[in-house]
This record gives C-alpha cells, structure tokens and sequence, in this order.
C-alpha cells in the first residue's frame, strides 16, 4: 500500500539557517507582496475599463497580470505564515496541489511572454497585418493553448510524487513545496522525478526561450533595415518593456531550477532566499515596468486614480 506511506503533512521550516531572522525577512516579503497585489490589480482594471486599451498587446499584458497575481498568491501566504510562526504545517494533498498551482502559472507566463514575443514581432515586422493577424479570437485560442499546455506537462509530477515512499520523512527546508525538495524526502531513487522535471523545463520555459530569443533576432534584423533612422528607437522602446520582463523571468527562474538539481555547492539557504524573492519581485515589478514605459497605460492609471 504505497498510499500509506505518505506522511499525513509537511513541516516547512523556512530558510534554513537563518531561523533568528524569520521576522524580519517577513518584512521586505510582505511588502512586496502588498504592492504586487495593488500594482497587478491596478494594472487589470484600467486595462479592462478603457476601450482603447482593448488591443492584442494589452489582453496578453492582462494575462501577464493574472498569472503574476495567481504565482504571488500560490506561496506568499504559506511563506509568511511560516515566518511569522503560526503555521508550518501543510497537508500532503495540499502539498502537491501548491506544487502544481506554481509550475501551472509558471509554464503558462512563459507561454505568454512567449506571445508577447511574436506579438512584437508582427507589430514591428509586418504592421499592415497586425490586426487580421493578432485578432481577439486568435488571442483567446493562444490563452486556451497555453493553459491545457501547462496542465499536460505539470500534472504527472503529482503521480511521480505519489508514487514514491517517504517512510516517515517530512521536514523540508523550505518556505512552500517545490518538485525536486518533495522527492528528496522520499527513501527511493527519484532520478525518474529529475529527469522529468529537466524534460519538463527544457520542453516549456527552455523552448519559449529559444523562440523568444529567434523572434527578437528577426526583430533586430528588421530593424537595421529600416530607411528612417528614427524609426529603430521608436520600436526598440516599445520592446524594452517586454525584454526587461523577460530577464526578471528566466534569469533567477533557471539559476534556480539548475542549482536545485545540479548545484550541490550552493548553500541552501541562497537557494531558498532566491525562490521566494523569485515568486515576489517580478510580480512586483513587472506592473510598475509597463506603467512607467508605456505611455497610454500611464495616463490612463492617472485618469484612473
């Protein structure tokens, strides 16, 4: 009965090593988390009340905000009822259900700036067809593909999971449930789990990078074959927005995901710092990165307020 040798719960410890700083940790934490909530939601509204903002761009920007929001939500909670010490207890089911919430909106953001990627693209290298391109149906369909995607890929690691015996084990270094810090605790080998999980990310975050990367490369080769010199910064700013947000995503996304697998000399307290600022700073930032660039969601934020 593999079933009964799953511990009935979790005990999440938090950061390891750094247990007389819990509280203050917490701080920065909440905060960033308070204002991801307000900037998102903020973002959200204004581009769902103004019309004029009812364009392919501004529905994956919405998208963006959502995942941003459900990313933040899925484990800051958790995290600071640990660092504030009222509850480090989380059920096994509700382990695994938070795992799979996180890799869900993960895959799907990436799958979205993906979009965001080739939206640019036909934007900047071929304007006359944008709109018969880009249509709102078109939009829908990339939203619905990008969900049953993620479902697809991130809904066997609960079996991989389920499968293995943790024979009593479970305390887990760590301030919400990730894959590979799940599977450590159990007495099996688990090289089935790291090597999923490697396919996994190769196949979704790994791939949209590559394809993110081609499309600016067809971007950038458009533009230096512009006839206006003017005409380069003028796009390259409306790009600058999304390649910010790309970095904040991938950079520390795969920093993390290799140095859980492969990183055995990286303390681990440096690895659990940097995913829970990874699930709060870019949700944080993102709203704020757009506001400040994009001149039409700007003032519509300030018409707003």
């Amino acid at each position: 009965n593999v079933s009964g040798s799953h511990p009935a719960f979790f005990i999440l410890v938090g950061i390891p090593g750094m247990e007389k700083s819990h509280t203050w940790v917490s701080i920065p934490v909440c905060m960033m988390y308070s204002a991801a909530l307000l900037g998102n939601s903020v973002l959200l509204l204004t581009i769902v009340k103004e019309r004029s903002l009812h364009e392919p761009m501004y529905i994956f920007l919405c998208m963006l905000a959502v995942c941003d929001l459900l990313l933040s939500t899925a484990t800051v909670p958790k995290t600071l009822s640990i660092l504030w010490s009222l509850s480090t207890q989380i059920s096994f089911s509700g382990c695994l259900a938070q795992m799979f919430s996180i890799y869900f909106v993960f895959v799907a953001e990436s799958a979205v700036l993906l979009a965001m990627a080739f939206d640019r693209y036909i934007a900047i290298c071929d304007p006359l067809r944008y709109m018969t391109i880009l249509t709102r149906s078109v939009v829908g369909k990339v939203g619905v593909v990008a969900l049953i995607r993620s479902f697809c890929i991130m809904f066997p690691p609960i079996f991989l999971l389920k499968r293995l015996p943790y024979c009593g084990h479970n305390v887990m270094p760590h301030t919400y449930c990730e894959h590979i810090g799940v599977a450590r605790l159990a007495c099996a080998d688990i090289s089935v789990n790291i090597w999923y999980g490697v396919a996994a990310g190769f196949l979704s975050a790994g791939l949209d990078a590559i394809l993110i990367v081609v499309s600016y490369a067809l971007i950038f080769r458009c533009l230096w074959g512009l006839p206006s010199p003017r005409a380069s910064p003028k796009a390259l700013h409306t790009c600058g927005s999304h390649l910010c947000v790309i970095a904040m995503f991938y950079t520390p996304a795969f920093f993390s995901f290799l140095a859980h697998r492969f990183g055995q000399r990286v303390p681990q307290h440096v690895l659990i710092s940097l995913a829970n600022l990874y699930v709060v700073v870019p949700p944080m930032l993102n709203p704020i990165i757009y506001g400040v660039r994009t001149r039409q969601i700007w003032e519509h934020v300030a018409h707003l307020l």
